[in-house]
């Protein structure tokens, strides 16, 4: 064997070696590094000057965090957002079955229905729904166009803050989850509901058993930011004196002056508990999406190589020896 043959080949092996995808190294992005670097010292200084700065008065804030009556507001503010959301799924389910429905005049209420209340500002419902016994004095159960009546209430007995605040949030969430569960069930693939018309399957039934679970995938993503809004979006219902997270912080700096403080310890608490919804928003969304990630792992892993997409680094060596 010749000097030049052996070189020839050392040459190859050390080619070889250079091409195994072990040894591998990605280039270097200093650009990312940068940027990485940069994002960091301008949220560093953020954190310093908010930390330092005595206008805060964070021992103000510790002070008042854990008060009696702000937990109270709080846990006003959670029933609130758990009682509006569960009445707001279910009437918006009903309202998107009937908005998908083969029946003209349920499909016209339904979509009206989806007007008017995601057309005006949730803050004058409120407010609409608060003052009803100016419109009506007394709500009354009857044959309408003066018929007898069967039984009537003093409307301010009937609409308290409480119920205006649930009947105001309730409402209007239906209008927005109407249009979110339609979009879910439409976006099941119609061979699923011809399937279940073959299997003799009732409308209810096939929505319960088969396309509501699919649709699952598609709905909670959606219902996770709605459900965020609604923690934010009662607190507006301190405009008519309910005794919420924000009304409750709004009375204390009412008497204390300390405006800022109260305030942060508002805004602290709503991102705790808006922080811990997006950590169960995202394990709901895992354990929907099982299904799809696994069957996009075993498709990657069953495809056949295509010799003209191969990288060259896992393409075998042909040397001219071997020919």
């Amino acid at each position: 064997m010749t000097k030049s043959t052996t070189d020839s080949r050392a040459r190859e092996r050390a080619e070889v070696q250079q091409r195994d995808v072990a040894s591998a190294r990605s280039a270097p992005r200093y650009g990312r590094l940068v940027s990485w670097i940069v994002v960091l010292v301008i949220a560093a200084n953020l954190s310093w000057l908010v930390a330092t700065n005595p206008n805060f008065e964070w021992h103000v804030v510790l002070e008042w965090f854990t008060e009696g009556s702000v937990l109270k507001g709080l846990q006003v503010t959670l029933g609130l957002t758990v009682v509006s959301m569960i009445l707001g799924t279910l009437l918006g389910l009903l309202l998107a079955v009937a908005r998908l429905s083969d029946n003209r005049l349920l499909r016209g209420l339904s979509g009206l229905y989806i007007w008017f209340f995601r057309g005006t500002p949730l803050l004058v419902q409120l407010i609409f729904w608060y003052n009803m016994s100016t419109l009506f004095p007394n709500i009354t159960l009857g044959i309408p166009f003066g018929g007898p009546l069967f039984a009537s209430w003093n409307t301010n007995d009937l609409i308290t803050p409480l119920t205006a605040a649930i009947a105001g949030l309730a409402l209007n969430e239906a209008a927005y989850m109407a249009e979110i569960i339609r979009a879910g069930l439409q976006s099941v693939d119609s061979g699923q509901v011809e399937t279940t018309q073959a299997f003799g399957m009732s409308r209810a039934r096939a929505l319960r058993r088969i396309i509501i679970p699919q649709a699952m995938r598609s709905i909670i993503p959606p219902t996770g930011n709605q459900l965020i809004s609604m923690i934010k979006a009662t607190s507006l219902v301190s405009v008519i004196a309910m005794g919420d997270l924000l009304y409750s912080v709004q009375s204390i700096y009412n008497r204390t002056f300390e405006v800022i403080p109260m305030l942060m310890v508002a805004v602290i608490w709503y991102l705790f508990i808006t922080s811990i919804l997006n950590v169960g928003q995202s394990a709901i969304e895992r354990y929907y999406s099982r299904g799809v990630r696994r069957t996009v792992t075993v498709a990657r892993r069953r495809a056949p190589p295509d010799s003209k997409t191969t990288p060259i680094i896992n393409r075998p060596l042909v040397r001219k020896e071997d020919l």
